[in-house]
């Protein structure tokens, strides 16, 4: 069950304007499912995105990066789940342009002007003939308000649809920002999520738009940890329709393009800590926080360390407080000059260790009473200067290893 995270009211998420969602059942991998998504954007929608880093990327994600750096004007977003097309080669790319080709057809738009976006198994073919057959239906639905069940048909393993929505004032004008991600499983994105599309109306500078996809992918979805793992297709697309009549948003660092980054940067954390939430048999939601850095970067690097460890999510999983496994992980995560003399621990407001030692005040009932919660702040300080980042994570079950054993039957 997911921690703290339930299926979002459809009649919460609102419709960005100048965005249409149709879904339909193509038999990708499984028969009756939702499982073709396109998402059509009005002429003069602006598009950027940011991908995985892995370097043993899907076939959608060489493409995707192919027709964005044309500068086409990109239309449609094509997204089918059951099969990742990655690991499949030559034949991948040709089957993912394929994919482009023919949704361009119905739309009589360039290939270049479609992203496409696949998620599920590893190193199968993509059934080129099923999603082409789905099309027709997919573009017969789509409409404004079918977020939530877009959000639907782009699950795998997830449990619960993962759908966020926000409105706010420019100048006077109401801007929508809306979005959908998946992902539970396989989630160290390095980049943003495994899937993860948000769009607003807001009249946005266009060269602005890459800053925009880097900067909240750094702030959210760069800051999550389910296990540790690097998908093949992470990718995390930004939309500005620009539909709002306020003036244009030309800085995001003051006035109202700071408040719409604000706004954004809500509704993508949502969508990032909803995957951690639903994490493959997460019982708990865990955030780690690492101040008194001299880096931000160093920061994330114990934060991670500690969030990717097998022993500390399973000690988490048991409610064991063997906390002894934290410190273990500051000390491993790769800091050189790292003064142990100087490192604070706490569980929310429990004070663990005190520079470096067993704070004489702490009692270990006082630690498993934290560690039962469903949500934890696990807080270091490293006290080597004034730096500090977060990372979301959860525990590690027994579930999880059903999961991914059971996965492909």
């Amino acid at each position: 069950m997911p921690v703290n995270l339930f299926a979002p009211n459809p009649a919460d998420l609102r419709p960005v304007p100048g965005v249409r969602l149709g879904i339909a059942e193509a038999g990708i991998r499984k028969a009756g499912r939702k499982d073709l998504t396109v998402i059509l954007l009005d002429e003069g929608s602006g598009v950027a995105g940011v991908f995985t880093r892995n370097r043993f990327c899907a076939a959608p994600v060489q493409v995707c990066r192919e027709h964005l750096s044309t500068g086409s004007g990109i239309r449609a977003l094509l997204i089918n789940t059951g099969n990742a097309n990655a690991g499949t080669g030559f034949d991948g790319l040709v089957r993912a342009r394929a994919t482009c080709e023919a949704l361009a057809r119905h739309l009589k738009l360039e290939p270049t002007q479609v992203l496409p976006f696949s998620t599920g198994v590893i190193m199968e073919t993509l059934p080129l003939d099923r999603l082409e057959a789905g099309l027709p239906a997919a573009l017969a639905d789509a409409d404004l308000d079918h977020w939530e069940r877009a959000a639907q048909a782009i699950m795998t393993t997830d449990t619960v649809p993962k759908a966020a929505s926000r409105v706010i004032e420019l100048d006077g004008v109401p801007v929508t920002i809306t979005g959908i991600s998946k992902g539970a499983g396989m989630i160290r994105p390095n980049m943003a999520t495994m899937l993860g599309f948000l769009a607003t109306d807001a009249t946005i500078e266009p060269s602005l738009l890459n800053r925009i996809a880097y900067e909240l992918a750094e702030g959210s979805f760069n800051r999550v940890t389910v296990d540790g793992d690097t998908s093949t297709n992470d990718s995390f697309v930004v939309v500005a329709t620009n539909k709002a009549d306020h003036k244009p948003v030309i800085a995001l660092d003051e006035g109202h393009g700071a408040t719409l980054m604000a706004a954004m940067m809500d509704v993508a954390r949502q969508l990032a800590q909803a995957i951690v939430r639903d994490g493959e048999g997460a019982t708990k939601f865990i955030t780690v926080r690492v101040e008194g850095g001299k880096s931000q970067q160093e920061c994330r690097q114990v934060a991670y360390a500690i969030a990717h460890s097998p022993l500390v999510k399973t000690a988490f999983f048991a409610s064991d407080p063997n906390l002894g496994r934290i410190l273990a992980a500051v000390g491993y995560a790769g800091i050189d000059d790292l003064d142990q003399s100087l490192i604070d621990l706490y569980l929310d407001d429990v004070h663990v260790a005190v520079r470096g030692g067993r704070n004489p005040a702490y009692r270990e009932e006082d630690g498993q009473r934290v560690m039962r919660q469903s949500e934890i702040t696990v807080k270091v300080r490293l006290g080597r200067g004034e730096a500090s980042d977060t990372v979301w994570t959860c525990d590690l079950s027994h579930e999880y290893v059903t999961i991914n054993a059971d996965y492909r039957s």
